[in-house]
């Protein structure tokens, strides 16, 4: 399968789980290929056939997003060097969950959410660990007893009891003896922090010395500027004051690439509730589908947050050229 027809799969099957999914983010280098939200459930979306092509840096950027707009950075393949990855899993690549497409229809299509995991050292459950120690009190048993039974020590069950996952073959073992479900399910969506990659969280990148400008404005009147490296958008900016209120920011000449790049920014606004605004050196319109576009003077001229977002709501809601 194509890398387009995979993406179009993924779009699709999103699209049929009731989520609104932006337009795919056709430039290079990108972060992630679509945005989409249910509810209050965002994710930023890669999509690959071989999800070994996905590296350190774009999986730290991704997880920076994430943090940002508030939204969860997912992986959709197919395979890796070695093999196609299993339904039913959830894999990790730079602290980023990895689903197979069967995994991901699984997941948000019919609401089946993962019970596996895989980690250094195989795969592995979580196991209810409440549920755990109610069965074995209910059999009699000690701690040892179930110990021997499993062929672990004593230390290791306890610790099972405490919340440490375990490995398949211990969880079905677990399921066997106890003739009851000890298993819950793979918070894809929340709580994987607990249990992906040992990655450090990544920091912000620099601001490009082109775009430094415009970060001194936005600090300047009270936001926090977080750089980008691969997405459609220079900065993500957030009021200091309303953390709801995020603005996402370009900035170059106004080119065919950068009409592009705008109207990108908006579909991926619309999804994450966002505004945008597109920063130039010439005005020769006002928007592009709902990003604003500001002269860099304009820019500069601002004077604060309020000053900003009227600019932004006139120019972002109106549509026509400027005569």
């Amino acid at each position: 399968m194509s890398r387009s027809a995979l993406v179009g799969n993924v779009t699709a099957m999103l699209e049929d789980a009731g989520f609104m999914v932006s337009d795919r983010c056709a430039i290079r280098p990108k972060s992630f290929d679509v945005a989409a939200r249910r509810g209050e459930d965002v994710l930023l979306v890669k999509i690959l056939g071989n999800i070994d092509a996905f590296d350190g840096h774009t999986g730290g950027e991704m997880r920076r997003l994430g943090t940002y707009l508030n939204a969860t950075p997912i992986v959709v393949g197919l395979r890796t060097r070695d093999e196609e990855l299993k339904p039913g899993v959830v894999y990790f690549r730079h602290g980023v969950p990895v689903l197979s497409p069967d995994t991901a229809l699984d997941l948000f299509v019919e609401e089946v959410p993962p019970l596996i995991y895989a980690a250094p050292g195989g795969l592995y459950v979580n196991i209810d660990s409440e549920v755990l120690a109610d069965v074995r009190e209910e059999r009699e048993w000690s701690l040892g007893r179930l110990a021997k039974e499993l062929g672990v020590s004593r230390r290791t069950v306890s610790k099972y009891e405490d919340g440490m996952d375990a490995s398949v073959e211990v969880a079905a073992e677990l399921e066997d003896l106890f003739d009851a479900p000890l298993t819950s399910p793979v918070s894809v969506l929340e709580g994987t922090e607990d249990i992906r990659d040992d990655e450090p969280a990544p920091e912000d990148p620099d601001v490009a010395p082109e775009d430094e400008p415009i970060a001194t404005v936005f600090t300047r009147i009270g936001f926090e500027v977080h750089p980008t490296d691969r997405a459609p958008f220079k900065t993500v900016n957030e009021n200091a004051n309303r953390r709801e209120q995020q603005v996402l920011t370009g900035h170059s000449a106004f080119t065919e690439a950068a009409e592009k790049r705008a109207r990108i920014m908006s579909s991926v606004g619309e999804v994450t509730r966002t505004r945008s605004v597109y920063v130039v050196d010439e005005l020769t319109r006002e928007s592009v589908e709902g990003t604003a576009l500001i002269e860099q003077a304009e820019m500069e001229a601002i004077e604060d947050a309020d000053d900003l977002r009227d600019l932004i709501m006139e120019r972002g809601d109106d549509p026509e050229e400027v005569a």
